[in-house]
């Protein structure tokens, strides 16, 4: 999973859960491990949206990225800079998984 990079642009590869804890978005239908405390079992709204409403394999195509759940959904371990790097990081990551599809 070292290249992994999950529906929301995650890289799973450097993430401190990859293999433990955590499988990936893919792997557990955008239900990884935080979601049963944060979203009661729901799954994660990033992959709902993008995988399973939008059809899409990732946030990667969807022109409104990144979208009002972006901005919202947020760690609540992470300070506001934080998260906004994140989700620069994350749309970056997307974007060149985009134009690699191409």
């Amino acid at each position: 999973m070292a290249d992994c990079i999950s529906a929301c642009g995650i890289d799973c590869g450097t993430c401190p859960f990859c293999g433990k804890t955590c499988e990936g978005c893919y792997a557990v239908q955008g239900k990884p491990f935080w979601t049963a405390e944060r979203l009661q079992g729901n799954p994660c709204p990033l992959y709902d949206c993008a995988v399973t409403v939008k059809q899409y394999g990732s946030c990667a195509p969807c022109e409104d990225l990144p979208c009002k759940i972006f901005t919202e959904l947020k760690d609540p371990s992470m300070s506001e800079e934080e998260h906004l790097a994140g989700i620069d990081r994350r749309v970056a990551a997307l974007r060149e998984k985009n134009r690699s599809a191409d």
